[in-house]
């Protein structure tokens, strides 16, 4: 079945004038599930990890069409992934009716430094008058200046306590450049929210996952078989093998 992401992606596809073209690659077929050239295909690949904490992926116009997106990573193995398009001038009442949800306790995470000290946290714990409320983690999908527009732009999410990452090590993304080193990409942040909410091996499992989804986009890129036994996939295993003890 086709995740929110997936969704996402063919409702934009559908409004599209033109066709969005990859920088790379743009006219080689492309499989359905994981975007990826067939003969480089990720989907066998796709790891199962349930979760107590939801995603809410609120993306800018064409993220969900890109072929690098990691959102799309997110909702392959989060089972509670929500997805938006976002728009300064409207917003989809699903999302407002999400966001309104009692069994979900939202967090926009952003850093700090652009929100109201008051609604800065640094740790996902329980309220103390809704103890059952589980994390909902609303991550702003785009580019740096697009995050930065999501943010302050939406009145709905005003109210929300903000989540500041304070990551101990820099980015590994290797698909996409930017010009800090502050700078994650949306399938790391959320591995960090995951951690934070003590769901430690959903966190390296989607590490582990990125990591593959890179190799593989990579080996499309110049061409070049996969290694099935590469270190990549070792550690996707590992984490795999690993979720399955616990189960």
């Amino acid at each position: 079945m086709p995740h929110a992401v997936s969704q996402l992606r063919a409702d934009r596809l559908t409004h599209s004038v033109k066709p969005f073209l990859a920088r790379r690659g743009s006219r080689s077929p492309r499989c359905a599930g994981c975007r990826l050239l067939p003969s480089h295909c990720l989907c066998g690949l796709r790891p199962m990890v349930p979760t107590r904490a939801g995603m809410c992926l609120l993306m800018a116009d064409i993220e969900p069409l890109k072929p690098s997106n990691t959102g799309w990573l997110i909702a392959d193995m989060v089972a509670d992934t929500y997805a938006f398009g976002w728009a300064r001038t409207e917003v989809d009442p699903a999302l407002l009716a999400l966001l309104a949800d009692p069994q979900w306790q939202p967090y926009v995470v952003f850093p700090g430094e652009y929100a109201a000290p008051e609604r800065v946290v640094h740790a996902v714990q329980p309220d103390a008058a809704a103890p059952a409320r589980r994390p909902l983690f609303i991550l702003l999908d785009g580019t740096w200046s697009e995050a930065r527009k999501m943010f302050g732009k939406s009145p709905y999410l005003a109210g929300l306590p903000v989540l500041s990452l304070e990551p101990d090590r820099a980015s590994a993304y290797r698909l996409r450049r930017s010009r800090r080193n502050d700078h994650f990409c949306t399938s790391e942040v959320a591995a960090l929210c995951l951690a934070l909410a003590g769901e430690t091996v959903a966190a390296e499992t989607l590490n582990a996952y990125l990591d593959v989804f890179t190799y593989h986009y990579l080996q499309a890129r110049n061409q070049q078989p996969v290694d099935p036994d590469s270190p990549a996939h070792q550690r996707l295993r590992e984490a795999a093998e690993t979720s399955a003890a616990l189960a």
